[in-house]
C-alpha cells in the first residue's frame, strides 16, 4: 500500500505547511530550492501522499523562522504520530490502497455517516453475512482470502466499542430497505443478522436508520457512500464513493458540504431509530422465519 499510516496527521502537517509558505509568500519552488528538496518532494508533503521525515519538517520550521512556537511543537507532534503503521496494513495484499486509506479515515474521524444499498453497513455485519456476500459477490477469493476479509471487518468494529486516546466512533448509518430484505447466505444467516442489526442499533454511539421503498427516490439514493467526519477544527471532513471500480476520494469543501445535505436529506426521509427495528423485526420473522 502506498500510504499505510495514520492520514489525519499527514492532512494536519500539509494543512499548516500550506498556510506557512501561503503566510510567507512563497512558492514551492522557492522553498524547495532553499531546502535542497525537490519541488515534487515538498508538493507531496503539502498534500498528505507519503510520510513526512521529521528531518524535512525540522528544515521546514527553520525556514520558516518558527523555532519554540507551539505551531512547530504540533508539527513534530504529528510528523512523529505519522510515523507508525496502521494495524490494517497486516492486510495489505487483500485490499486496495484506497480501502486502506478509508480504513485509515474511519479509524481516526469522530462520525462516520453512510449509506449502503443493498448491502448491510460493514460496521454492523456479522462475520457469517460477511463471510456468505464474500462468496457470492466475489466468488474468485481463495477461502483463506475471505477470511482475512472476515476478520478485517470484525477488527474494524471494534472503533464502535473502544478506541486508544480517542471515544469510540460515533455512526450514523442509512441503509436501503433492500439491504434487510435480500437473502445473503441463508434464512438463518439472516435472522442472526437482523438481530444483531436490532441489538446493536441500540449503542448511544449507534443510530441505524432504513431508508424504505415507499420513499421516493432521492439523488444519492442509489450509490455507497461515507462521509467522515473530524473533531479539531484543522481536520477537513472527507466523502468516499463506493462502486464496482473502486472508491472514489472527495476533499474539496464545497463537494464535502454537497454530500453531507445529501446525507441529511436521507436521513430526513428514512425511518426513525425505533420504527426502523420495528420493521427489521418484521421482516426477520416474516420473511426469513
Amino acid at each position: 500500500m502506498a500510504d499505510p499510516g495514520p492520514v489525519v496527521p499527514r492532512r494536519r502537517i500539509a494543512e499548516e505547511l500550506r498556510r506557512l509558505r501561503g503566510e510567507a509568500g512563497r512558492t514551492l519552488e522557492e522553498v524547495a530550492e532553499a531546502l535542497l528538496i525537490s519541488t515534487s518532494k515538498l508538493s507531496r508533503l503539502e498534500n498528505a501522499q507519503g510520510r513526512p521525515q521529521l528531518r524535512d519538517i525540522r528544515d521546514l520550521v527553520r525556514f520558516y523562522g518558527i523555532e519554540g512556537t507551539q505551531v512547530a511543537s504540533r508539527l513534530e507532534r504529528w510528523t512523529k504520530a505519522s510515523q507508525s503503521q496502521g494495524w490494517w496494513t497486516d492486510y495489505s495484499g487483500q485490499i486496495s490502497d484506497e480501502l486502506g486509506a478509508h480504513v485509515a479515515y474511519e479509524t481516526e474521524a469522530s462520525v462516520a455517516r453512510v449509506y449502503t444499498i443493498p448491502a448491510i453497513p460493514v460496521l454492523l455485519q456479522t462475520a457469517d453475512y460477511a463471510r456468505a456476500y464474500y462468496r457470492s459477490t466475489e466468488p474468485w477469493r481463495t477461502s483463506d482470502d475471505i477470511e482475512q476479509l472476515v476478520e478485517l471487518r470484525m477488527k474494524r468494529q471494534r472503533a464502535l466499542r473502544q478506541r486508544e486516546g480517542q471515544p469510540p466512533l460515533t455512526l450514523v448509518a442509512v441503509t436501503h430497505e433492500s439491504s434487510i430484505r435480500q437473502l445473503v447466505g441463508s434464512p438463518e444467516i439472516m435472522r442472526t443478522q437482523l438481530d444483531h442489526l436490532i441489538e446493536s442499533s441500540t449503542a448511544p454511539n449507534i443510530e441505524l436508520r432504513i431508508f424504505p421503498f415507499s420513499t421516493q427516490p432521492l439523488f444519492t439514493s442509489t450509490c455507497m457512500y461515507a462521509y467522515f467526519e473530524f473533531s479539531e477544527d484543522i481536520d477537513r471532513d472527507v466523502v468516499h464513493i463506493e462502486t464496482h471500480a473502486g472508491i472514489r476520494h472527495i476533499e474539496r469543501a464545497k463537494a464535502v458540504e454537497k454530500y453531507r445535505e445529501y446525507h441529511d436529506a436521507l436521513y430526513r426521509s428514512s425511518l426513525t431509530p425505533e420504527e426502523t427495528r420495528a420493521l427489521i423485526r418484521t421482516v426477520r420473522n416474516e420473511q426469513f422465519s
